[in-house]
């Protein structure tokens, strides 16, 4: 059965988040959006975990229900620590088995530091150390560095990460087989890297409100819906299993270029080599993005394909689409009205985006919107990439009508 699965997200305990990130509003919106399967996030929130507890059916292998929404038990990690003279500072998304399972890593974790203060907790130790404290509580457990390119809070990050999941790991780092791209970068640019070849490219929506979950994703082929059926998928990177990722553009995402967001700065790597990576503006040393790094550490040529590598697609959102295509605000009634009639009539965001020809979603969408739909598919689109923590703005090409709007 094919399957959508978005396992990165957080719920209303975490910092920034909406306080519609509950498994009510979680649930109606994977529907809207046609996703198979969520991550629960913050599985490490005594709240949360309380909740889920109560609220959650079990329905398998490893897998929970709410209504009609499937739930794989997740949470993401935050480590810091000191070496080689820098701090470095990753992220890790985590899958659990089972709510068993949650218990005991719950009760390690604890151990390393404060649990309520945040649903994405925080611990001052080495990546190590935790990776070894999960795995020892659940030895089931999948670990997965989390956005792994982005310059804070990244495996290979420029401003606090590592050259090699063995430098940042250790002994650890066996016991690792996947990393999470993050939106600003795709699985084309992780591929430069032969370091990666045994790892699996995962992508999830690192989603903070419902409207977002789904902007990433991967698409798997399951003989049952099951934990172990999924975590087996990832680990072996069976293309007959795992079929693809769903990815942002990475242009889009706020750290794609270099740069300085308060003069306003956007850089390519080659520009910022050229300015000896300060600001030209004020003289200040610039953000280096997703793909400088990306330069900094490929051994292959853009363009390289290794064998077997898992396809992607990338999509604009479908409120994006139609925000482009009315003239208006992504987050407008307008938008969201219209949004709520198409998923409506043609069952989700992803069966519009990926599955129905144009000819059978041309009776039920206005003409602007299926004309804009067939140019994101043509793949007509103008980008300005991200950078410094700024959103990237598509743009796509109107033959007449509203004005053109960034999104971001």
């Amino acid at each position: 059965m094919r399957l959508i699965a978005d396992l990165h997200i957080h719920s209303r305990f975490s910092r920034a988040t909406s306080r519609d990130m509950d498994l009510p509003h979680l649930a109606q919106w994977a529907a809207w959006k046609g996703i198979d399967i969520l991550g629960t996030g913050d599985f490490t929130h005594p709240d949360w975990f309380r909740e889920l507890s109560q609220e959650l059916e079990p329905a398998g292998d490893g897998v929970y229900r709410y209504g009609d929404t499937y739930f794989l038990l997740t949470c993401e990690l935050s480590a810091i620590w000191s070496v080689g003279g820098r701090v470095r500072r990753v992220h890790f998304l985590i899958l659990a088995p089972d709510l068993t399972a949650v218990a005991r890593i719950n009760r390690e974790l604890s151990r390393l530091g404060n649990l309520a203060a945040d649903g994405r907790p925080t611990f001052g130790v080495s990546g190590e150390r935790l990776v070894t404290t999960v795995l020892g509580a659940c030895p089931e457990a999948v670990v997965i560095p989390a956005h792994a390119w982005t310059p804070w809070y990244s495996i290979f990050g420029a401003n606090s990460g590592f050259d090699s999941l063995e430098e940042a790991l250790g002994e650890a780092a066996q016991h690792v087989f996947a990393i999470e791209t993050g939106l600003s970068s795709d699985p084309a640019m992780n591929w430069r890297l032969s370091a990666l070849d045994r790892l699996a490219l995962v992508s999830f929506s690192d989603a903070h409100s419902p409207a977002r979950l789904g902007r990433e994703a991967c698409v798997f082929d399951l003989p049952e819906l099951s934990y172990s059926a999924l975590a087996s998928a990832i680990r072996s990177k069976d293309p007959k299993r795992f079929l693809l990722t769903i990815e942002f553009f990475p242009q889009e995402g706020k750290y794609h270029y270099d740069g300085h967001r308060a003069c306003g700065v956007i850089l390519s790597p080659k520009e910022t080599k050229a300015h000896g990576g300060r600001c030209p503006v004020c003289g200040r040393p610039l953000t280096i993005g997703v793909m400088h790094r990306v330069e900094a550490l490929a051994d292959r040529p853009e363009g390289f394909r290794p064998p077997g590598a898992i396809p992607y697609r990338s999509l604009v959102p479908l409120e994006e689409i139609i925000a482009q295509a009315l003239g208006q605000g992504r987050d407008t009634k307008g938008v969201r009205d219209e949004y709520l009639k198409l998923v409506s009539r043609f069952g989700s965001e992803f069966r519009v985006l990926l599955d129905l020809p144009e000819e059978e979603l041309s009776p039920g969408t206005p003409p602007k919107i299926l004309s804009t739909i067939r140019k994101v598919r043509a793949g007509e689109l103008q980008i300005r990439p991200g950078y410094d923590g700024v959103y990237g703005e598509i743009r796509i090409p109107l033959d007449e009508g509203p004005k053109e709007l960034s999104l971001f």
